[in-house]
């Protein structure tokens, strides 16, 4: 055994629990070392055992896994993290890899297939079911669009949120003390960083960036 991982499964329901746990004791890459019930009891037996996996419910009470997971990670602790729910909503996947997750798997994985996802997981990959795969595009776009305002100089950046207001080049003059003359130069360098073709381009861009 090579590459042996310590795991602390963590979920509400008690069958699903030794199920996940009977899996990966039948593969000699992973040996459970706990269980936890519920996010409070799984941030503190994490922060204490420093497991190199953890395997996370989402829906539970008291903590969430995503609350449970942004604990963690506030913590700075660097176990490898991998959300495992029968949630296969967009926002939850986003949310989740966005927060620091490993990986987000269905409890409805062919069960070998669930251990070869842990497998990667194990060597540094980010893994989420072959059905959600198509979210990790929206999390690439998010990344280019936080890129294009992060470009944005702090008087394009003020001169954008005017913008997005409705306002027109002279009222954001009179409002920011400037010549109109320099807001038109502004605006032209803020639409060509946010590769727009106009301002409702630039400001439903602005309006919609990811916090």
């Amino acid at each position: 055994m090579n590459n042996v991982s310590t795991v602390i499964v963590v979920d509400d329901h008690p069958l699903m629990r030794r199920g996940i746990t009977q899996l990966l004791d039948m593969d000699s890459n992973f040996v459970v070392i706990d269980e936890a019930t519920n996010g409070i009891e799984a941030f503190n037996m994490v922060k204490k055992q420093q497991p190199d996996m953890v395997l996370l419910d989402l829906n539970m009470k008291l903590l969430s896994g995503l609350e449970t997971l942004k604990a963690l990670r506030n913590e700075c602790i660097t176990s490898k993290i991998v959300i495992l729910t029968m949630s296969d909503a967009k926002q939850d996947v986003i949310a989740l890899i966005n927060q620091g997750a490993n990986g987000y798997l269905l409890k409805g994985t062919d069960p070998e297939l669930l251990l070869e996802n842990l497998k990667q997981i194990q060597l540094g990959r980010t893994v989420v079911s072959e059905s959600l795969t198509p979210y990790l595009d929206c999390l690439d776009q998010e990344d280019n669009i936080r890129d294009k305002m992060a470009s944005l100089t702090r008087r394009e950046n003020e001169i954008m949120q005017e913008i997005a207001k409705g306002l027109s080049n002279k009222e954001i003059s009179e409002k920011l003390y400037i010549s109109e003359g320099t807001v038109k130069v502004h605006v032209k360098s803020l639409l060509k960083k946010l590769e727009a073709k106009s301002r409702v381009e630039a400001a439903i861009l602005f309006l919609e960036q990811p916090k």
